[in-house]
């Protein structure tokens, strides 16, 4: 998988890292809430993510 130039990531430990470059490998990611209202950046998640 090449780096997808719209998706930014610098989560090397993810199995979809583009490993070349800080880009996400997928063509699209899921984005999740990690509380009920998420109000800051650390109220969400990639939910895309997978352990490499």
């Amino acid at each position: 998988m090449g780096p997808n130039k719209a998706i930014g990531c610098n989560v090397k430990e993810c199995r979809y890292h583009a490993k070349t470059d800080d880009y996400c490998a997928l063509d699209h990611i899921h984005v999740s809430k990690t509380k009920e209202k998420a109000d800051v950046e650390r109220d969400t998640e990639c939910a895309s993510f997978e352990k490499e």
